[in-house]
């Protein structure tokens, strides 16, 4: 065998779950398509600590670009809902380089430049077909991102609602002192349908404004469009000039299903898992599950099933939760939207804390005493749309 076990796919989630298996004592071969790791880089560039604090990570100066204080979010008719919240723009591909660099370190082999065609089982072992030949170990993990297609071609329905992939561009721009802005910037409304457009500070004269939209085909170029035009009246700028243009999705609600097989694992944004923080963290538990089965010798689905249980310990409540917000928000007017806003603006939201659970909890019943009819807007949940 080449490996114990191998990763198919360097994105943070494969990063963390070669680093973690290595650790626990595992012979990890990392294999990725890309000829130099985080280039192109996927367009999500920002995060805030509290997504970071569920791996248990903290942000490196490294690649950290500008400093945010929180965001803002913002309806239709600009009512604000400021949340306050350490968060941090980005460089993409100095992050992933960064982790790569951590990998590497624990004894992770990183090859670059291959990429794989099928994992074919081989009596106890697996083959991994690439186009560097084939490989083989005790068990596979398919980390390769949103648009994978090695789960799919083991039988594998890795996301319960794939439709709602949430399709988006992300634009990097400058302009005199656009990036100097502490606070990143969600839009939500009809004008992007199912999620948002965003501005992101960078620093300086740098930043980057994105659509991403849901159920309305993969190609986001129509909103984003719109949303240029409209984002240089709200902020006076008469001309943009673009850096670059990146293009991806986020499985944000789709919510992650089968996702362990027979000696097969898939993690982070292949799994239906959203969200940097949150995917290396899913990262690390399938990394530790791994090191233990092939330790053990048994890397049937019930062995490495421990990975799911962790992880819907940790996360499912999460994103049913965010899945019923967004899919509220896809289903509501404008007008709704705005009357939902109009019972958070200029409120002190400090006390929002805890899990999930907690924290739709804690919103909920400051509503209910707020304002009580705002509650309504909730049956948009229930319309045929």
């Amino acid at each position: 065998m080449d490996a114990d076990i191998i990763v198919i796919g360097a994105s943070p989630a494969g990063l963390m779950a070669a680093r973690n298996a290595c650790e626990k004592g595992a012979d990890v071969l990392l294999l990725e398509k890309k000829e130099e790791i985080g280039h192109p880089p996927h367009p999500a560039n920002s995060f805030f600590k509290g997504m970071l604090d569920r791996c248990g990570e903290k942000a490196d100066p490294s690649y950290v670009v500008h400093n945010l204080k929180g965001m803002r979010i913002i309806s239709p008719s600009k009512r604000e809902i400021v949340v306050e919240t350490p968060g941090y723009s980005i460089d993409k591909t100095k992050f992933d380089r960064f982790y790569a660099e951590k990998v590497t370190k624990t004894g992770v082999n990183l090859r670059t430049g291959i990429e794989t065609f099928n994992i074919l089982k081989d009596g106890g072992e697996f083959a991994v077909s690439s186009s560097d030949g084939v490989f083989r170990s005790k068990l596979v993990i398919i980390s390769d991102g949103i648009n994978s297609k090695m789960a799919s071609l083991l039988g594998l329905k890795t996301m319960k609602h794939p439709e709602d992939i949430a399709w988006g561009i992300e634009m990097e721009v400058r302009a005199p002192g656009l990036g100097e802005q502490d606070m990143f910037e969600y839009y939500v409304g009809n004008h992007a349908p199912g999620w948002k457009t965003t501005y992101a500070p960078r620093g300086g004269d740098n930043a980057a404004i994105g659509a991403y939209v849901r159920r309305c085909g993969k190609d986001a170029k129509p909103y984003l469009n719109a949303w240029v035009e409209r984002f240089k009246k709200l902020k006076g700028i008469e001309e943009l000039e673009v850096v670059r243009k990146l293009a991806g999705g986020d499985p944000i609600v789709t919510i992650p299903n089968e996702y362990i097989s027979d000696g097969v694992m898939v993690v982070g944004g292949a799994a239906g898992q959203s969200g940097i923080g949150y995917a290396m963290r899913a990262g690390q538990i399938c990394g530790d599950v791994a090191a233990d089965a092939v330790k053990k010798g048994d890397v049937s689905k019930h062995a490495l099933s421990e990975y799911r249980k962790t992880w819907e310990k940790e996360f499912k409540t999460e994103h049913y939760i965010g899945r019923i917000g967004l899919e509220t928000l896809r289903k509501m007017t404008d007008r709704e939207i705005d009357d939902m806003a109009k019972v958070f603006e200029k409120e002190d939201l400090s006390f929002i804390h805890g899990s999930a659970f907690d924290q739709a909890t804690q919103v909920f019943f400051f509503m209910l005493k707020k304002n009580p009819t705002a509650m309504l807007k909730y049956r948009a949940l229930l319309r045929n749309k």
